[in-house]
């Protein structure tokens, strides 16, 4: 038995799921950390406790710890539960705001995040810098009271629906050499002045993504999220935690558990075990960067690995069913389809793997 296993938090979990599924309050998908978005689904879960489980009593959380938080996210993906609303909030920054947040702000967002009542998304990516972060063009420039920020944030789930993201912003010209100084992090109402959210629809007609412009948006100083120049630092730091957990393997999971229990002749059994042992793997992988986590010790390496493999993972269960029940007009054909739509998606969130491999390599001295 693993550390991180937590049997009896997860029969219950297992119990409120097996009564919400009953009940027909929602229907298991693929990627429902970023589909799925059901504000009174989170308010449920916020009542039982698993929502902010991480943040401290004093804070409006529960004050348990990261394997708990662990045990309950797995179970809660491994039906495609839909828990978008308060995923990025809670997964990240929750965790972000304890460090480096001001008391004003820890005590103002935290237990909004906690009761599942606020919403976050990420204002990282951009249309012209993809996965290299130092690369932003966001510029950030002060005001009296603030800073204005202008420029564009691209694939920002949630934002038509999010109360505020924080966004990743150049404060000091970028000079040669020195790539990653200059940038800071700003906490943006996203229905603020100067902020526009359009929307960014996929293939297959779903509306999660989004453009955010900022045209001289303010941020008041009290908005200013850690120090001014040490944005790098901060975000890295961030990413630890947006590409280590379970939602990085388990997104296409509800599907092959359906496989498995399926009587479907044309989905080849050799490789369902492959995926299967795969997911068994990332369990103990992604696990073991949790616990990394809760000792507070640096993970961004183990992270970056447990990205690779778990979206490349989940991106091949989607494949294999695909192939193997195409045009299906079942419940778990039509489901199936839905997982192919999204798999695209699955190597390029989080930073794309072709990234990420460069990022593991230079972490073991190959480069």
């Amino acid at each position: 038995m693993t550390a991180h296993r937590y049997d009896d938090l997860r029969a219950l979990v297992r119990a409120f799921l097996d009564a919400e599924t009953a009940a027909g309050t929602f229907a298991p998908t693929a990627d429902s950390w970023l589909t799925g978005w059901d504000t009174e689904f989170t308010r449920r879960l916020a009542e039982r406790g698993w929502v902010g489980m991480t943040i401290p009593r004093e804070y409006g959380g529960h004050g348990r710890g990261h394997l708990e938080r662990f045990a309950v996210t797995e179970e809660l993906l491994a039906v495609g539960a839909p828990v978008a609303a308060h995923w990025i909030a809670d997964r990240q920054i929750a965790p972000s705001l304890l460090k480096f947040g001001t008391e004003a702000q820890k005590r103002t967002l935290l237990p909004g995040i906690a009761s599942g009542t606020v919403f976050f998304g990420i204002g990282m990516s951009e249309p012209d810098a993809g996965s290299d972060l130092a690369a932003v063009r966001t510029r950030a420039t002060r005001v009296d009271g603030g800073w204005e920020l202008t420029g564009t944030k691209v694939w920002t789930s949630g934002a038509h629906r999010a109360h505020y993201f924080i966004a990743l912003a150049r404060t000091h010209p970028r000079e040669d050499g020195r790539r990653h100084d200059g940038l800071s992090q700003f906490i943006v109402d996203l229905r603020g002045p100067g902020v526009t959210v359009n929307p960014i629809i996929s293939m297959n007609g779903g509306h999660h993504f989004n453009e955010v412009v900022l045209e001289k948006a303010l941020v008041p100083d009290d908005m200013v999220f850690g120090e001014i120049g040490a944005g790098w630092t901060q975000v890295t730091s961030e990413l630890a935690f947006e590409r280590s957990g379970p939602e990085r393997f388990l997104s296409t999971f509800p599907l092959l558990s359906a496989a498995v229990e399926s009587d479907d002749s044309t989905v080849d059994d050799p490789a369902l075990g492959a995926s299967i042992a795969r997911i068994a793997g990332l369990h103990h992988m992604s696990g073991a960067v949790a616990e990394t986590l809760a000792r507070e010790e640096p993970a961004d390496l183990a992270a970056a690995v447990v990205k690779v493999l778990g979206t490349a993972t989940e991106g091949d269960i989607a494949d294999v069913l695909d192939l193997a029940i195409a045009d299906d007009a079942s419940p778990l054909g039509t489901a199936v389809a839905a997982a192919a739509d999204q798999r695209p998606g699955f190597t390029l969130r989080g930073g794309t793997n072709e990234i990420l491999r460069g990022v593991i390599a230079r972490g073991l001295g190959m480069r």
